[in-house]
């Protein structure tokens, strides 16, 4: 676990020491700001306190952002050859992969830390319901690392940064929008199990303020099934 947290850490600290990871912090504030103050607000139209739009925002704008954070994770790494190089050490394809998705959720939770303010700010101006932001938060986590392990799986598919942001985008639309539009067209067995599919029916159940057990598998179930297909990926890319 300790070389886990050593190559997240470095990892972060590559991050920050590019521009990307600030470009895209900025573009995250600017728009769960802008939206959750000036546009489809009820906080002061309606006196109303909550981060509802904000959730909202978020949720669409981390889904657009997370690709752009995971494609160059290991496609890069299989790119330059330095994947090989790091096989020569004892550390596992397991480890390298799930050190880099700790680096990613490390940088997604400062972001939505950074949001915090608008949570004060908002509950100093009326009664808000504390335990449906806390789920939200969580729901935001959950569903990131979820398109984090998609992303790293696309990433482990090619040494193209561009392809690789393509395919986890592509991947992340069946489980963001095509499920969910499936689910209210078709009835039966094939409606039920493209909308237990759906990123939103987890995510909104959650972001009422219901955690429930079916949804924290969903999240992992696709974080975990992302994280091992990398892993496999890699591994039949240097056997």
């Amino acid at each position: 676990m300790k070389l886990i947290w050593t190559i997240a850490l470095q990892e972060l600290r590559m991050q920050f020491d590019s521009l990307m990871a600030y470009i895209l912090l900025i573009l995250f504030l600017g728009f769960s700001g802008i939206f959750t103050w000036l546009y489809g607000s009820d906080i002061f139209i309606y006196g109303q306190a909550s981060l509802q739009v904000f959730f909202s925002i978020a949720y669409i704008t981390l889904f657009l952002l997370i690709p752009a954070l995971t494609m160059k994770s290991i496609a890069e790494e299989v790119r330059t050859g330095t994947i090989e190089m790091l096989m020569t050490k004892p550390i596992t394809c397991w480890q390298i992969v799930t050190g880099k998705y700790l680096a990613i959720i490390l940088l997604i939770i400062i972001a939505l830390a950074l949001t915090l303010p608008y949570y004060i700010s908002v509950s100093s101006l009326g009664n808000i319901d504390h335990g449906a932001v806390i789920c939200g938060y969580i729901g935001l986590i959950l569903m990131s690392s979820a398109y984090v392990g998609i992303g790293l799986f696309a990433s482990s598919l090619t040494n193209n940064q561009i392809i690789s942001f393509l395919l986890a985008f592509l991947i992340s639309i069946f489980f963001h929008i095509i499920f969910n539009i499936v689910g209210h067209q078709f009835g039966g067995i094939l409606g039920q199990l493209a909308i237990g599919l759906s990123m939103d029916t987890h995510f909104e159940s959650i972001a009422r303020g219901v955690i429930d057990s079916k949804d924290i598998i969903y999240f992992a179930s696709l974080t975990f099934a992302g994280i091992f297909l990398a892993e496999k990926s890699i591994e039949s890319k240097i056997a």
